[in-house]
């Protein structure tokens, strides 16, 4: 980039240089792309595939469990510092949150500290479902192999 110096009658030397701005536009080939583009599968984020299998294990539970259509579920990266009281030892993988002053129980599934216990995507889809089935249970104060026969066979 050539740059000239100029003096002005009331300012001192300024330095005047070209606008060139290049943006990665090397050996006349063009501005780069997306590398992956919007249609292929791994152009969505993991959290954003946790996310779907979030959604697909609520669906099963809310199938079978129609009175969990009020219930609001939620993913967080990782859970607060501050642990609740009843909550001992290990970090929790979900936590629910009682419905009170009007507004619905939350289930809210941790995705990063589910994400380092599963071992592969089938694991992790049993986990997120596991997790699901331990909190709607404790929600309805049944027994996780009531709302889902299969809980902890997988």
């Amino acid at each position: 980039m050539k740059s000239t110096e100029v003096s002005g009658p009331d300012r001192g030397p300024e330095r005047l240089s070209s606008p060139a701005v290049r943006r990665r536009d090397r050996r006349g080939r063009g501005l780069r792309g997306p590398l992956i583009p919007p249609g292929a599968p791994a152009y969505r984020t993991r959290a954003e595939k946790f996310d779907d299998t979030v959604l697909g294990a609520v669906e099963r539970i809310e199938r079978r469990w129609p009175a969990v259509g009020g219930v609001e579920f939620a993913v967080e990266d990782v859970p607060p510092s501050d642990p609740a009281p009843w909550e001992s030892g290990g970090v929790p993988l979900g936590r629910l949150f009682a419905a009170e002053a009007g507004q619905p129980a939350r289930i809210v599934v941790y995705r990063r500290p589910v994400e380092a216990r599963a071992t592969d995507r089938d694991d992790l889809a049993d986990l997120v479902n596991d997790v699901l089935v331990e909190e709607v249970a404790h929600l309805l104060a049944r027994t996780p192999e009531e709302i889902d026969p299969e809980f902890g066979e997988r």
